[in-house]
């Protein structure tokens, strides 16, 4: 049944890795639901099995068993070669680590994903411009990816993630490198977006202050979703 609505359907999702003779249970049953412009956080502590649900969330990873939709698709049985489509126009993708190229512009660095659509080289510059104005950095353009400071690179993996008008941005401890201040302003960056676009984020986060950013949050342990925080 579709459901427009609803952007991520996860049904009895699991996830096994088998090391030697050892199996490892990742993820133990999840099923949720997402509706569309949501701003969803997963929290939970390490190894409990956020990093994996959010690897397949992002098409990064298929489950071992369970069903995957987004969008009304199902995605969790597609290759490889179609999953990586659907990462690249369909999800945006944010990084504690920036994920930038070296000594390269902002500018080159956001138009990347467009490159990649076989997206013409005008349009796509002028579409690069667009993002870096959305998230505050207008006349930053030109600069090197050496010449940024942490929340400025975040800034510009923002713009990026926004770029090819994804459905959905996934942000992946997305302060985890910054200092408190900064971390702040870059979740202030997430609140407007959403606001203005009414985009879908999920935050992978263990930082409570991140999560407070959130309408829900998700509280992942030993692979189980442990509970759910629901804010009005």
């Amino acid at each position: 049944m579709n459901d427009n609505n609803t952007i991520i359907r996860l049904d009895d999702i699991t996830k096994t890795y088998i090391m030697g003779e050892t199996k490892l249970d990742a993820l133990k049953g999840i099923t949720y639901s997402i509706k569309r412009g949501e701003m969803i956080a997963i929290m939970g502590p390490s190894g409990s099995g956020k990093s994996t649900l959010m690897n397949i969330i992002g098409c990064l990873d298929k489950p071992t068993k369970g069903t995957y939709y987004l969008e009304n698709e199902k995605v969790s049985t597609l290759d490889k070669n179609r999953l990586a489509g659907i990462r690249n126009k369909r999800i945006g993708f944010v990084f504690q680590n920036f994920n930038l190229l070296a000594r390269t512009s902002s500018l080159e660095n956001v138009e990347l994903p467009l490159i990649y659509s076989n997206v013409p080289a005008k349009e796509a510059r002028e579409k690069a411009r667009q993002a870096i104005k959305q998230v505050g950095l207008k006349g930053w353009e030109e600069h090197k990816t050496n010449q940024l400071s942490g929340g400025e690179k975040q800034r510009v993996a923002i713009a990026r993630a926004l770029v090819n008008s994804p459905s959905l941005i996934l942000a992946d401890e997305p302060t985890g490198n910054l200092d408190t201040r900064t971390g702040m302003d870059i979740m202030e960056v997430f609140k407007s977006l959403h606001e203005e676009s009414g985009i879908t984020i999920i935050l992978v986060t263990h930082d409570p202050e991140v999560s407070d950013y959130a309408e829900n949050i998700i509280h992942i342990r030993d692979g189980l979703i442990e509970k759910e925080d629901r804010r009005e």
